[in-house]
Order: C-alpha cells, then structure tokens, then sequence
C-alpha cells in the first residue's frame, strides 16, 4: 500500500475473480460458456468496422440499447448498457444507495455486492440464508432498505419465484431493488415484465454467461426511464465511452440471435441436470441450482482437498474459503465431454 492511498480505501477488501490460465485446462472456475459466440457475431465484426476504430464508439449506444428494447419488449430509454453487469450494478449502488445510504443483500451471495458497498460508503445488511441455502423472501418485505438479489443466487444457484420477487418489489415502493439476473437464462422465470409494472425495480443482465461474450465486457439493466436518466448521468459524468465499437456490434447481433443461444442453453441446462444426478449417485450433496453452475459437496473429501486435487488432473473449478460454504465448491457446467472427465475424475480422487 503506498502512502498516497486515501484512508477510506485502506480496509477495502477487493472482490476475487476467478483464476484465468494461459496453459490447456478444463475450465470450471469463473460461469463462462463452453461454447463460441453466435456465427452473426463473427459476421458483424468486419474489417469496415475495425477500420473505424479510430473513431470514438456511440456514447448513446443506440444500435445495442434498441436491440436489448426489441428483445424485452420495452423501450430503448428503458435500458442502459455497461462494461459487464459489474458496471451497471457499481452506477446503480453508487446512485441510488451510496453516501451513507442503506442496501441489504443476502449474506451468501455475489461478492461484489459489499465490494461496492464499502467503496462506496454504504451501510449494508447482509441477511442470511435459510439452512438449505435458500433466499427467505419474507426477510425482504417491507424492508425500507434498497435491496439487491441475484437471482439465480451466486453461488448456491437457487431462485426465487417470480411472485416471490414482485411482494419484494411491492413492498418497499419506495427504495429500489435491483434483481441480478446474470443467470437467468438457464432458469426462465424472469421478473423483467414487471419493469413495465414498478418504478422502483432495476432488473441486471449480462452477455458473459447465456450469449458467450465474456471477453467483450458487456451488461445491461432494464428499469423505468426515470432510473436509466439516473444511471445515465452518471455514466456521463464518469466514461461516456463506456462500450468499445466492438462489444457495441457484437452484442447487438448476439442478443437478436435467439435460435443459436436458446438452443446452447438449452444443452447446458441437460448437462446440468445430468452431472448433478451424476455427483448425487457419487454420494454428493448438490443444491437445485437453475444457473450455469452446480453447487456441491462432498462427505468423502473436504471441498478445498477435491478442488486442489483435481487442479493436478488439469480441471479448475471455484472453491471459497468462506464461512458456512467452506466445504463447497462451484463448479461452472462445461461440454458433456468436458463434465465426464470431472466425474471420472472425482470418482479417482474419492475412491482411491
């Protein structure tokens, strides 16, 4: 720590990304798709356009805020675009919740959710699960606090439903509530309709797990135009240019490609289902999750011995040393190929 670091920052404790490699491994670690971008992607990033990138990228991003409208059924004034939903989620908090304002998020969830909340000088509640790991949405009604959920919930991958999410979102009409759904699309019931409904409801998406962008860094929130003027002036008033020319043209063509993307997700969610029945028959305890990610455990072998053991067979899954989920781990659902290398190897590890 340098001596210039200002004194509000020194006991900020900083969100941990999931471990990026350059060697071949199976990667199982950080929710990306194991599969490429749609073909359109490829397609719109022509060399006219890479010839452009001299020129600044559309700071009003009109081409992908009206594609994201078409899709949602709203209105582009209703959707703000960001670097990664991490971006969209920071303006939000900082917005809405920052300078000694009150959120509340559940305890086991997103870690960026106190990240933010201690940068930017937000008194947090952080609300525990139920023992299955469950989100008890009665701990949220009538909550007078801004509320964020991620829901799928990361990283136990439980939901709630959606007439859980419109009582929460009715009952504290006057603070907003964001609903993180980063994995929604391996779920189905979104709340997103009931932005045309609330106000005070900001609903988060990104491109990096359903539509394979990871590397271009792209989210969006959908929420009234009141709350998007809002985030709005702060994007303008921070980086204007906060989308490059490229993410701008490879979103656009990716979320209008519903036939490539649903059938994708579509095999993820079978791969899911069948490595979870798979880790169940090997004797594991796996939560219901409905993300892109199994969340499980082990009576054989502690959670942080199976993760360092199966890193030496060359597959990477998330392992968090933190209270209560210390003996679980995350693992992100890969190529049926992929998901059978990890359950013959697990079934070496725990039955040598």
């Amino acid at each position: 720590m340098s001596r210039f670091l200002s004194k509000n920052y020194e006991k900020l404790v900083p969100y941990t990304p999931g471990e990026q490699v350059n060697v071949k491994v199976i990667k199982l670690n950080t929710n990306e798709s194991p599969f490429p971008p749609s073909p359109k992607v490829k397609e719109v990033l022509s060399e006219e356009v890479i010839d452009k990138l001299n020129l600044y990228s559309d700071p009003e991003l009109k081409e992908l805020r009206s594609a994201i409208a078409e899709q949602f059924g709203v209105t582009p004034d209703m959707v703000f675009c960001g670097n990664g939903s991490d971006d969209v989620l920071a303006f939000a908090i900082m917005g809405f919740c920052g300078a000694g304002g009150k959120l509340c998020c559940p305890e086991i969830s997103y870690g960026f959710y106190p990240v933010y909340a201690d940068i930017f000088g937000v008194e947090l509640e952080q609300i525990p699960l139920k023992d299955d790991f469950s989100i008890d949405a009665n701990n949220y009604i009538g909550k007078n606090k801004n509320i964020v959920i991620a829901n799928p919930n990361a990283p136990t991958g439980l939901t709630l439903t959606f007439d859980e999410v419109e009582k929460i979102v009715a009952s504290n009409p006057d603070n907003l509530v964001i609903m993180d759904e980063a994995y929604m699309a391996f779920c189905g019931e979104s709340c997103m309709e009931l932005v045309k409904k609330y106000d005070n409801l900001l609903v988060t998406r990104t491109f990096s797990k359903s539509h394979s962008l990871a590397g271009l860094r792209v989210g969006f929130g959908i929420g009234s135009k009141e709350i998007i003027d809002d985030l709005n002036k702060l994007k303008y008033s921070f980086n204007p240019y906060n989308l490059n020319t490229l993410s701008i043209k490879a979103a656009a063509a990716a979320i209008a490609d519903n036939e490539y993307y649903d059938d994708k997700i579509a095999k993820i969610v079978v791969t899911r289902e069948k490595t979870i029945s798979q880790l169940r028959e090997s004797g594991f305890v796996c939560t219901d999750s409905k993300a892109n990610f199994i969340f499980a455990s082990s009576n054989k072998i502690t959670a942080c011995d199976l993760a360092a053991e199966l890193r030496k067979k060359g597959i990477l899954v998330r392992y968090f040393n933190k209270a209560k989920i210390d003996n679980y781990l995350r693992i992100t659902v890969g190529t049926d190929e992929e998901m059978q290398t990890l359950i013959n190897a697990i079934k070496e590890i725990t039955e040598a």
